[in-house]
């Protein structure tokens, strides 16, 4: 029971634990796995987006391919000035083609030198040399089929939004330079359209060269995006040369802008046949904050629910405290109540065993003055003798049986027959209860065994004992009866025993109950004897000896005729053991040739034994203590024959010393004696022989002819 309770304490400590611990452990375990799956869904979302975008540039820029090729058809093998002279015609062509492309911000042609011959824009086109421009110095360079410029802003006169040009080489009739078609594409249309696609908080798009400059860009990120010593910049710029210019380049990445400090998850792909690089992303922060919102969603639900768990735990490791400390205070009741029992029996008793004590003193004392006249016949003198030796096995009898009653141990089941117990017990009753009330044993027919305490067991018959007495008034008819039962009374709640029950009924003639204190009869304190006749402990502990024995106590009572307490046990397989009173020794054996080492701190006593001893043919040396035994036998332990040593002896005990000269001189056995009835039950225990004082001399010298190391003769005499 005790170790049950901090177990149950430490089990909901860990249980407290465990409530945050696990919830927590689950907690991070499932928003590492909502954040993979997140980012996955991130991923696949920007993959799905970069698509569209990639297929929308794709179409714009073929549409632009195409235009071009439709005006290198208009102004096929046309001299400058042919297109100078139609400049009117070509320019309305033109407009018209700039009016069904609203990507596309003006066309324009240029002659070998970078003089505009004819634009979508006015008529006559502007005297301004463009022949500064990269896509005009690229197409001068070499044929390198559609060019895809820089962004720019318009040349003064010029004004309106920023554009980056699409253009491509006019060969001459030879195939030599002769100019350039070039396209002004508008940034804002690809922005316009990725501000409708990317609805989404954080989204980014891009389109831009492969060599990292960004053409168009929504929203209006930092163009250091794709720049070339970039990680996204890095990649592009390991794209492939002209001849395999075709294949289709993308992946994804994570990078951080140096400009804004933004960290964004692009993905990227190539236009086939183009060298631009489409992108699309979001933010890290934004793929962050979805996770969040999803996160606490569950702490919305989980952590009211974790932290309700741990408050009611935590109640409960309360509760459970404050119920281990009452069930501490009334244990520790219990026990006060158990030893108040036992001393109330035990007064009940040791007046009735002071009484007889008395009387066996008077026998011994009066015997003794006799001894003393000269002139005693020796019939009567070996008549008193007799007597004084059957006062002093009498009154040996009655204080070890005192002894046992007034041990005071932990509660320990043992298994013992009931029948043999209370025969035993019989005696100390009829002490107890006076001459006046006949006593009537009736004992089963087969053992009867039950596992209790014994103690306590015999506590309850004396307490049952004592009530019936006083019940009769010091006259009258007890009756024990011990027999076996297959079931408790019918009122009692308990299951039934697989064996059965032991039922010791305990009948008297007395007054019998009233009825209006039949239901308190039980209850501790409670008595209807005068003050100082009673404290009212004795049914209690009878009670409650009965229910923690696993049995029930039952009462049947008629005024005027007396009560029956019958006591409940449940009956066990087996035997168990029985304590024995001494057998009669036989004749004392001679000792001679023998040395027995005495130890023995009661001078009065040590010299009884010597001097008994000695009588006997012994020899003999009188020690007073453990330590003197030692020095002894440190100087001669050959010797000695045996140790006879007293248990109790201040300092080092006589099982103390016995343990010691085992260690030291094996082959010395050791006898061992006392009046203690807690050191006889433990005969045997470490292999020593044990007496119990008064012992005899004829025992003592059979001890000690068993155990000696010297064989010695018998006789048949025993010498006084």
């Amino acid at each position: 029971m005790q170790t049950a309770q901090p177990n149950s304490l430490r089990l909901l400590q860990w249980m407290m634990v465990a409530s945050l611990a696990l919830p927590l452990a689950l907690f991070v375990f499932a928003s590492a796995v909502s954040w993979v799956s997140i980012r996955e869904t991130a991923d696949r979302e920007i993959e799905r987006t970069l698509d569209v975008a990639h297929e929308h540039a794709l179409k714009v820029f073929e549409t632009i391919d195409r235009s071009l090729s439709e005006i290198a058809e208009i102004i096929r093998d046309l001299p400058d000035a042919d297109i100078v002279a139609r400049e009117q015609a070509v320019h309305l062509r033109l407009k018209q083609l700039v009016a069904s492309l609203p990507h596309v911000k003006s066309v324009w042609i240029f002659d070998a030198k970078g003089h505009a011959l004819v634009n979508s824009l006015v008529v006559p086109a502007p005297e301004i040399d463009f022949s500064d421009r990269d896509y005009f110095k690229a197409h001068v360079a070499g044929d390198i089929g559609t060019y895809i410029g820089e962004a720019l802003t318009p040349r003064p006169p010029y004004q309106g939004a920023a554009f980056f040009g699409v253009s491509r080489r006019r060969p001459s009739e030879n195939g030599s330079f002769a100019g350039v078609i070039h396209t002004s594409v508008l940034p804002e249309y690809f922005e316009n359209y990725y501000a409708r696609i990317g609805r989404e908080p954080g989204s980014f798009f891009a389109v831009g060269r492969t060599d990292g400059t960004v053409l168009a860009r929504f929203p209006a990120a930092s163009r250091d995006i794709l720049d070339r010593n970039g990680a996204l910049g890095k990649l592009i710029g390991a794209d492939p040369k002209s001849e395999t210019k075709s294949e289709t380049k993308a992946g994804l990445i994570t990078l951080t802008s140096p400009t804004d400090g933004i960290e964004r998850r692009l993905g990227y792909q190539r236009l086939a046949k183009y060298p631009i690089y489409v992108s699309a992303g979001l933010e890290t922060s934004a793929i962050r904050a979805r996770w969040l919102s999803t996160m606490s969603q569950h702490l919305i639900f989980g952590a009211p629910a974790t932290a309700l768990l741990f408050a009611l735990l935590g109640l409960a490791l309360r509760r459970t405290r404050h119920l281990h400390f009452e069930a501490e205070k009334r244990r520790l009741a219990e026990e006060a109540l158990k030893h108040g029992q036992r001393l109330e029996a035990l007064g009940q008793l040791t007046g009735g065993v002071a009484h007889d004590f008395n009387n066996l003193l008077t026998v011994i004392r009066a015997s003794v003055d006799l001894l003393r006249r000269p002139d005693l016949p020796e019939a009567r003198r070996l008549r008193y003798i007799d007597a004084i030796s059957d006062t002093v096995t009498r009154a040996a009898k009655l204080t070890g049986q005192l002894l046992a009653f007034a041990r005071r141990q932990t509660l320990k089941p043992e298994v013992f027959d009931v029948g043999r117990t209370v025969q035993m017990l019989s005696e100390m009753i009829g002490t107890l209860i006076g001459s006046r009330i006949e006593i009537v044993i009736l004992g089963p027919e087969e053992p009867c065994f039950v596992n209790a305490d014994a103690g306590q067991f015999e506590t309850a018959i004396i307490n049952m004992a004592v009530n019936a007495r006083d019940a009769m008034a010091g006259r009258g008819r007890l009756t024990i009866a011990v027999g076996m039962a297959a079931s408790l009374p019918n009122a009692a709640p308990l299951p039934l025993h697989p064996y059965g029950y032991v039922a010791v009924s305990v009948a008297d003639t007395g007054s019998g109950i009233p009825p209006d204190q039949f239901e308190r009869i039980f209850e501790p304190f409670f008595t209807t004897k005068q003050a100082g006749h009673g404290t009212g402990l004795g049914l209690s502990q009878v009670f409650g000896f009965a229910r923690q024995s696993g049995g029930e106590v039952a009462v049947a009572s008629e005024m005027g005729k007396g009560s029956i307490f019958t006591l409940y046990l449940p009956r066990t397989a087996g035997s168990g053991k029985s304590r024995q009173m001494p057998t009669a020794d036989a004749a004392a054996i001679d000792g001679s040739g023998m040395s027995v080492l005495v130890v023995e701190d009661n001078a009065e006593v040590g010299r009884f034994a010597t001097d008994a001893l000695t009588e006997l043919g012994y020899t003999t040396r009188l020690v007073g203590n453990a330590v003197h035994a030692l020095e002894e036998l440190a100087s001669s332990a050959e010797h000695f024959d045996a140790v006879f040593t007293d248990v109790v002896m201040p300092g080092m005990t006589g099982l103390e010393l016995a343990q010691e000269i085992r260690r030291r001189h094996p082959d010395l056995p050791v006898v061992l004696t006392s009046g203690y009835s807690h050191v006889l039950s433990e005969h045997g225990s470490y292999g020593f022989e044990l007496l119990q004082k008064p012992y005899s001399i004829e025992h003592l010298s059979h001890v000690l002819h068993r155990v000696g190391r010297r064989e010695v003769k018998p006789s048949v005499e025993t010498r006084a």
